[in-house]
């Protein structure tokens, strides 16, 4: 069953959603704020402009892992199109939804957690799974053709990542005074490069359930489009953990499990 369902029952939610012991990170809204670096991607792509920002980008990832970015390139109206037909997609009747269900062996699609185990935890949020690159890799019975535009302002989603991708891969390794090319060359010609949209239906027992559990990703960077409006972002520094805060048209960039390697 959905969580959106399970939401909308207004009943006490199965027990393998509900988080024990360690594996839970922090329950509480009193997780203090960080700031972690801003760093402006139009600085990064001039020799005359970009000393000031390398070395905030050295700094977040020698310090946090992760950052913000401003001026990369996407309008604030484009964001907000895409927060639009993600919401879009979520709001329609279920029955539309589950045209793009995953299979039972596969993340790819529409559904909610794999179960796996037993005694595995299960998240409070459904999801949209897609693949963007290679083209060739694509599924597209399982990108949503209602709302209308989801497809064409996804595509163009995916190729505005991918330049942002490729000029912090570049920066990277300019602030650690290696080669420009390589992170880039390691990456290679065809990387996998997935979309992933979480909706989190309102929880009835928020001290208990998270959305998403605690976790490191295993991509080489995550670029992460937050909600306007509704924190829930946080991240472990030396055991403790820390709110992400939210600024107005920035993207968040985590490096994942193959950047920290080549690093």
């Amino acid at each position: 069953m959905s969580v959106q369902k399970l939401a909308i029952i207004g009943k006490e939610p199965p027990e393998n959603y509900f988080h024990k012991g360690s594996d839970s990170g922090i329950l509480d809204a009193s997780v203090p704020l960080i700031q972690i670096p801003v760093v402006d991607i139009g600085l990064l792509s001039s020799p005359s402009t970009w000393k000031e920002d390398l070395h905030k980008l050295r700094s977040a990832l020698s310090s946090w892992g992760c950052f913000q970015v401003i001026n990369h390139g996407m309008t604030s109206l484009f964001l907000d199109q895409m927060r639009q037909v993600s919401k879009q997609f979520f709001s329609l009747p279920m029955e539309e939804k589950q045209k793009y269900s995953r299979y039972g062996d596969s993340i790819e699609g529409y559904g909610n957690d794999m179960v796996i185990s037993e005694n595995q935890t299960l998240d409070w949020t459904d999801r949209l799974y897609l693949t963007l690159a290679p083209e060739d890799q694509q599924k597209l019975k399982f990108w949503p053709e209602n709302p209308e535009p989801f497809r064409k302002i996804l595509h163009e989603f995916a190729i505005k990542s991918q330049q942002i991708n490729e000029i912090l891969l570049k920066a990277m390794a300019r602030s650690l005074n290696l080669e420009e090319n390589c992170f880039l060359e390691q990456y290679g010609e065809r990387p996998l490069v997935t979309a992933r949209f979480n909706f989190y239906p309102p929880c009835p027992r928020p001290e208990k359930i998270l959305g998403v559990k605690p976790h490191a990703d295993a991509s080489a960077l995550t670029i992460l489009l937050p909600d306007k409006e509704v924190e829930g972002l946080q991240f472990l520094k030396e055991k403790e953990w820390f709110r992400v805060p939210l600024i107005r048209h920035a993207l968040l960039i985590n490096v994942g499990d193959q950047v920290e390697w080549m690093l």
